[in-house]
């Protein structure tokens, strides 16, 4: 498996990338200090995965920075991506370990104690736990646990947990209070005017908050 720092999770919308591409909104977040990227495309089938998924693979070569692919196993394997993430209503994560194999980072959406309590750290590298807030760019989501919810996710979890759900930079103190390891964000990134000064603006809240 290879190392990954869950401090800055961007999760890619091709909605809100419209305008500048999915590629160039990664290529600026990471040169703004994202540490972690998932592709998530729900409209673009396996084939439409693998080819964004290459060029994301070209943008983030040498940059340290592990792709994850959101919920499609046979894109993760044919991108050659570094990771997959599969939700509670996705393939069981014990079968998605069973067909990546042992390297590939393995992440699980976990929105509720129950959901927690049953990761299997031997199968699973980290959780996304949330929603914090609702969110519209997932409007199926459970109801929001709030930061005391999540941090009952995150002394739960067995593995490193990142905060997803309508999080942004002035969200930073309380996601790492709660013992989170960091946030993943979708809006506050993609879709803004400048996607490296957003980005910029969370990494600098986060290493100032961890400096005390």
């Amino acid at each position: 498996m290879k190392r990954f720092d869950l401090s800055l999770y961007l999760v890619l919308d091709p909605d809100l990338c419209r305008a500048r591409s999915m590629v160039e909104t990664t290529r600026a977040a990471v040169a703004g200090g994202a540490t972690i990227v998932q592709l998530r495309d729900k409209a673009a089938g396996t084939a439409g995965l693998v080819e964004t998924g290459r060029a994301l693979m070209s943008v983030l070569e040498g940059t340290g920075v592990p792709l994850i692919v959101n919920d499609d196993v046979e894109a993760a394997v044919a991108i050659g991506a570094h990771g997959l993430h599969v939700g509670q209503g996705d393939m069981p994560a014990a079968e998605a370990r069973r067909r990546v194999g042992p390297r590939m980072i393995l992440g699980l959406s976990v929105e509720t104690e129950a959901a927690v309590r049953a990761v299997d750290p031997a199968v699973v590298n980290y959780v996304g736990a949330g929603p914090v807030f609702a969110t519209q760019t997932k409007p199926d989501h459970e109801p929001p646990t709030g930061f005391d919810g999540l941090a009952r996710l995150v002394a739960l979890s067995p593995v490193p947990a990142v905060a997803i759900g309508g999080l942004k930079a002035e969200h930073v103190a309380p996601v790492l209070a709660s013992g989170a390891e960091g946030l993943a964000v979708v809006s506050a990134i993609c879709g803004q005017p400048d996607p490296e000064a957003a980005a910029r603006l969370i990494a600098d809240a986060i290493r100032d908050c961890r400096r005390g």
